[in-house]
């Protein structure tokens, strides 16, 4: 494999790795938030008790986020100087924008939320809460920001083959910005509903049904269940965005060779890029038609008409965004089913979790994960749907690559995959030791501020 196929490898597993604890903590902020808004209205300690386990989780996370962040971003200069070089005035203020508004804000309140509900009083223990929480939604926009300009840039203007901004307004609020946004804040809800319904159910099973687990299983649920069609409806309008400035993205993921109208949505195929048609289909006859022009006659763009004369393809690979397409779309439809099927038996045994049966219980166990899955797929089917652009129709990611040894490039490949490998195993193993001992009940010993006035926390 030569650098440039490395390079995008090496970058791949990074962000595949980084990407992972900013999903959680996204939305993970927001619950605690309501976690302990709750228990303010309420004094019932299940909230209480609801907070301090997965603040834990919470911190854990965002000390996972910040490292492979960091390690993320020095291959810009590693293995990509030419984007920077490039369109470094343009990335170069949004990344900062990210710094100051954002890892600013989280990092210096922080250390309130984690450590301080015994030591300040209520009220800026909670506004710590939101802060961290606002400053993790901001973080969010301004990398989306970014990266929805990456796909459809605007605002811009390129003199001496450097971009330079003409309007960041237009740069900020680009074309796909509000779908890739919306998308990605939602994704986030997912994966930390079904977090907490998969650790809250493998508590139960293993013997906890304090009114923490009840609590914390029962919202997971309802807000899994919430999400997940409105995700399908903002992945539509997404798809739409895609379909009128990505077409060819839109053809790899569905498939489709020919332009033309009544295309079939194809439920599996075998991509076969040399003889550029699929050697097996399932398919659902005028489907993909109907669901990307809402019309069963609408015509959808082929993957031929993205070809130069020389017969080099102008489209992304093929089977990658195919199948990670149909794997997001599968996890998700498993979201559905589980969720609804979930809430739907709490409401109609009137027996609220009690009423599960330990089948479902398991089930929710692995799907613990699943915001993972879906998320990754997505991103797949997103960066891997640009290519051959790095940012759409101003440079390629052949141009942008260092020229850097291909074996130097294998071997810190080789060591982040070990490196993240271990760290993800580590990660997931200290998540159900937490649930673990939570489960075994053990007391959270009051606090004594510096002052020496007693304020017992509240367990």
């Amino acid at each position: 494999m030569d650098t440039l196929l490395l390079s995008r490898i090496q970058f791949g597993a990074n962000i595949s790795f980084h990407i992972l604890f900013p999903t959680i903590t996204i939305a993970l902020g927001w619950v605690l938030l309501y976690f302990k808004l709750r228990f303010n209205f309420s004094n019932d300690m299940k909230w209480m008790e609801a907070y301090r386990f997965w603040v834990k989780v919470f911190a854990l996370s965002f000390a996972m986020g910040v490292v492979s962040g960091i390690t993320m971003s020095f291959q810009f200069g590693t293995n990509w100087p030419g984007f920077m070089e490039t369109v470094g005035n343009i990335a170069g203020p949004l990344l900062a924008y990210e710094v100051l508004t954002a890892f600013f804000l989280e990092a210096v309140f922080l250390g309130i939320m984690l450590f301080g509900f015994s030591r300040v009083p209520g009220w800026l223990h909670t506004l710590a809460t939101f802060l961290v929480a606002f400053g993790t939604t901001m973080s969010a926009f301004w990398i989306l920001v970014l990266n929805s300009w990456m796909h459809t840039p605007a605002g811009f203007e390129m003199r001496d083959g450097v971009a330079h901004a003409t309007d960041w307004f237009a740069i900020i609020f680009n074309p796909s910005m509000p779908y890739r946004l919306a998308h990605m804040l939602l994704a986030s809800g997912l994966t930390v509903a079904f977090l907490i319904a998969g650790l809250s159910a493998f508590r139960w099973l293993i013997g906890d049904r304090s009114a923490g687990v009840r609590t914390t299983l029962r919202t997971g649920l309802t807000l899994g269940a919430m999400l997940i069609p409105v995700q399908i409806f903002m992945g539509d309008l997404h798809g739409l965005n895609t379909l009128e400035y990505q077409p060819q993205k839109v053809a790899a993921m569905e498939g489709n060779w020919e332009t033309g109208p009544n295309v079939p949505l194809l439920l599996f195929a075998i991509p076969d890029e040399e003889a550029r048609a699929n050697r097996f289909e399932v398919a659902i006859p005028n489907g993909a038609s109907l669901i990307l022009t809402h019309d069963p006659d609408g015509v959808v763009p082929g993957l031929n008409d993205f070809v130069a004369e020389d017969g080099t393809a102008l489209h992304p690979p093929v089977a990658p965004v195919f199948y990670s397409f149909r794997i997001m779309v599968g996890t998700g439809m498993a979201m559905l089913l589980l969720s609804w099927a979930a809430v739907g038996l709490m409401i109609y045994k009137r027996r609220g979790v009690d009423g599960l049966p330990k089948p479902l219980l398991w089930g929710l166990v692995p799907m613990a994960f699943s915001g993972w899955v879906a998320t990754l797929a997505g991103w797949y089917t997103t960066e891997i749907g640009r290519q051959p652009w790095l940012v759409q129709g101003v440079m390629t990611t052949e141009q942008a690559v260092a020229d850097v040894p291909a074996p130097m490039v294998a071997s810190t490949l080789i060591a982040y995959l070990v490196v993240y490998a271990l760290l993800l195993t580590a990660y997931i193993g200290v998540l159900f030791y937490l649930a673990r001992k939570a489960t075994k009940g053990e007391p959270i010993r009051p606090r004594v501020p510096p002052s020496g006035e007693a304020i017992v926390a509240a367990e």
